[in-house]
């Protein structure tokens, strides 16, 4: 893609002061950063429930986290580093309340009208629902809104990813019409590797600081086997043995002993930080190196491009976000807490479509009048309801079903 046709927008806006000597890329991120649904997302889960500690992160703060990342991994790339930086403050804008146990919800409720799934609610919100341009959301440019698709294709059996539901395609193709079918641009493939580490080290730093995540538990081999077993049925093509090999590797490097007798001091914190420092710079690094060794020097970016990550890097970030899957997400009475959440949503979705349109926000409501079938209908609950905080989701089952959860 050539760089005029890069900065399209689909919706043709009047020239800006050209005085400012602002890109069109540092636009959009000037956009999504100003955004409504980049707002909400400081109430919105990210591994821990939003509101049981200070210290935790949201989705908002893991979202700065992924675009500082990503950026300066564009920099050593040769990327443009509003666009890799936009992609990562962007990607999780289409997460519903309650993360992705949310999201499992929505998408069992929603099958009337083509699922639910984070990315493709990403593009709906960027391309839609976000109020900026009237039938372009955020009018986002081609470049920005190719950064930001970590799946390239719809809805389709056995695959539980995609990045746009049906009446959304349109946008997508015409972002997309020159790029390689199911092929993601550089920029996406930094965003979502930038995702991988930030959220497979912090959410192992916010375990470790909420005392959920206790390494010394590691120490026995049982529980190292276990822990490997988990990772290779969820999250790595690799086997439960050389898993542990990887593992074993992790746990003898000597800044890993900031992770022991973690107890909150002001040391003990900042012991912590330098592992997530390490982790984080050394899964960046590589991934750049890597990408430099295949490619060569020079500036990289678009279709021209992949980012390589080594073997290794991938079984060490799988390792990661294990420990947050056995010892954070599926802590004893968690599953009590993710039925409740669902329940929520699920109750929520069904109250809303017996009182539409007057308990829709004044946003939504004309949608829904103007909506041509019930699948089109249930499709504007399901954006009203993702677009909801945790409290808020909570607030308005409450308001709506007169309190708990059936």
């Amino acid at each position: 893609m050539n760089d005029a046709r890069a900065a399209e927008r689909l919706v043709a806006e009047p020239a800006k002061d050209p005085g400012t000597g602002r890109t069109p890329y540092q636009r959009d991120r000037a956009r999504v950063l100003h955004s409504a649904g980049f707002r909400r997302l400081a109430a919105k889960t990210q591994v821990i429930t939003v509101g049981e500690d200070d210290f935790l992160r949201t989705r908002l703060t893991h979202s700065l986290e992924v675009a500082q990342i990503a950026r300066e991994m564009g920099v050593a790339l040769g990327a443009d580093p509003d666009v890799v930086d936009t992609a990562g403050l962007a990607h999780d804008l289409g997460h519903p309340p309650f993360g992705h146990n949310g999201e499992d919800a929505l998408n069992v409720v929603a099958e009337l009208a083509g699922g639910f799934e984070g990315n493709a609610q990403t593009l709906r919100v960027v391309s839609r629902l976000e109020a900026k341009v009237p039938g372009a959301g955020l009018n986002l440019t081609r470049a920005t809104l190719d950064a930001i698709t970590k799946y390239p294709w719809g809805r389709r059996p056995g695959n539980r990813k995609f990045n746009y539901y049906a009446d959304d395609e349109p946008v997508f193709r015409w972002y997309r019409d020159e790029a390689p079918e199911g092929k993601r641009c550089l920029e996406a493939q930094i965003m979502d590797w930038a995702d991988d580490v930030a959220y497979s080290v912090h959410d192992l730093e916010d375990g470790v600081h909420a005392g959920h995540v206790r390494v010394e538990r590691l120490a026995d081999p049982d529980e190292r086997d276990a822990l490997c077993a988990d990772v290779a049925r969820y999250y790595s093509p690799e086997s439960p043995e050389d898993l542990r090999v990887v593992l074993t590797e992790i746990l003898a490097e000597p800044v890993m002993e900031g992770l022991a007798s973690y107890d909150g001091s002001h040391l003990a914190q900042s012991r912590l930080k330098q592992v997530t420092s390490a982790l984080v710079g050394r899964l960046s690094a590589v991934a750049v190196h890597a990408t430099r060794e295949k490619s060569g020097p020079g500036p990289l970016h678009g279709h021209a491009a992949d980012l390589e990550i080594p073997r290794r890097a991938r079984a060490e970030c799988a390792l990661l976000k294990g420990l947050a899957l056995r010892y954070v997400m599926n802590r004893p009475g968690a599953a009590a807490r993710y039925v409740w959440q669902r329940e929520i949503l699920v109750q929520l979705v069904e109250a809303l479509c017996h009182r539409a349109p007057e308990a829709l926000d004044p946003v939504f409501a004309p949608l829904w009048k103007d909506a041509a079938d019930d699948a089109a209908r249930l499709r504007v609950v399901i954006d009203q309801v993702a677009s909801l905080t945790d409290p808020a989701a909570v607030a308005w089952h409450d308001h709506l079903t007169g309190g708990k959860p059936r």
